[in-house]
């Protein structure tokens, strides 16, 4: 998740600029490697929606850095799950669709057998929700330079961040840090 030094994960209405204008190929990278260890990823409806709009296209756009062509191609082969009540079809490729109560569709995905990591990507309120029914095994926490003093917090005071184990730090050149914390 991307945030501010204020905890903000957007701005007030859904703002990204400021995550965007730090964003460097080395970060690419770091992300690029962390999807490659995950066997899913877990999105909300809004986050899949401009997703699916923006990473098909991708790898066949002359003007796509060359350093992001192979993350595309990882964002459009790797298995998306998509959780909505709403939302109909997903027809991005390899998308699925969940319903229904979060926790019990969740514990489910968990319990499915196979070692590898279902990734949440953005989807702040569903990121928020997995927290408060703790269903998150380890925070990936980009922080990024700046305060941005207003927006949607990622932890919302209710003792979330508790009993929290600094696992590693990475820094970028663009002056964001990485840092992984498990429960």
């Amino acid at each position: 998740m991307n945030i501010s030094l204020d905890g903000y994960y957007s701005g007030p209405n859904c703002e990204l600029d400021w995550h965007f204008e730090r964003w460097c190929p080395d970060m690419g990278m770091e992300l690029e490697k962390e999807l490659s260890k995950a066997g899913s990823m877990l999105l909300g409806r809004k986050t899949w929606a401009a997703m699916s709009a923006y990473w098909p296209s991708k790898i066949g756009d002359p003007c796509c850095p060359r350093e992001d062509i192979s993350f595309a191609m990882q964002m459009n082969n790797r298995h998306k799950i998509v959780y909505s009540n709403n939302l109909k079809t997903a027809d991005w490729s390899n998308s699925s669709i969940i319903k229904g109560n979060l926790e019990t569709a969740i514990r489910s995905l968990k319990n499915t057998g196979d070692d590898k990591n279902i990734i949440a990507y953005g989807s702040g309120q569903l990121v928020q929700a997995l927290i408060s029914l703790n269903l998150v095994d380890e925070f990936q926490l980009w922080i990024h330079p700046l305060i941005l003093g207003k927006g949607k917090p990622l932890f919302k005071g209710n003792n979330e961040q508790a009993g929290l184990r600094l696992m590693g730090s990475k820094f970028f050149t663009s002056g964001v840090i990485l840092l992984r914390y498990e429960r």
